[in-house]
């Protein structure tokens, strides 16, 4: 099964074979888990999102037309986020920040402790869009070609949004730090 691709596989539970599933599964569970981590820095949310993309692609495989599996599978993932997101925006204001804020499950090394804080504050000032953006590309590594793809964007759409939330993000940092530094 190794040698079949994802487009391939998922073309066989678009078929009915179901069990199929599981390969990909297997293949993508992880990345995406962590793409929602990056986005929620909430272990149980992300546990549930990722199960959450995993049934639509059950529900849903009809619609998979031989894509490329990765742009399909990142835009179910996208939409599951932002569903969950306008939800819990309509519930409580500031729902990301709270989670990162009172996360017990911070496991950075101590001499990087507080600049890895002050990134991740500085992520989650960033907007959904310029925030996804750079996890995509920076965190998960995804190609500038597929993250197109996975937005309805050119590639080099993509690439200059990239290179501004970058900007941006970098601004928000120093900015953090400078704040840090003139209180003590």
């Amino acid at each position: 099964m190794k040698h079949l691709t994802d487009e391939k596989i998922m073309m066989a539970v678009a078929n009915g074979e179901l069990n199929k599933l599981s390969i990909l599964f297997d293949r993508y569970h992880v990345r995406i888990y962590n793409f929602f981590q990056k986005m929620t820095h909430n272990k149980m949310v992300s546990e549930d999102l990722t199960q959450e993309v995993f049934i639509k692609i059950l529900k849903y495989r009809t619609s998979y037309n031989n894509g490329n599996f990765a742009s399909w599978l990142y835009t179910v993932a996208r939409n599951i986020f932002s569903s969950y997101y306008q939800k819990q925006k309509k519930e409580r204001s500031n729902i990301i920040e709270d989670d990162f804020l009172n996360s017990e499950e911070k496991l950075f090394i101590d001499s990087n402790k507080e600049d890895l804080e002050h990134l991740q504050r500085s992520l989650l000032k960033l907007n959904e869009k310029d925030r996804e953006l750079i996890v995509m590309h920076k965190l998960q590594e995804i190609q500038y070609e597929q993250i197109a793809q996975i937005v309805g964007s050119s590639e080099n759409a993509v690439k200059v949004k990239t290179h501004r939330a970058l900007k941006k993000l970098k601004e928000i940092y120093f900015q953090s730090i400078n704040t840090v530094s003139n209180k003590n």
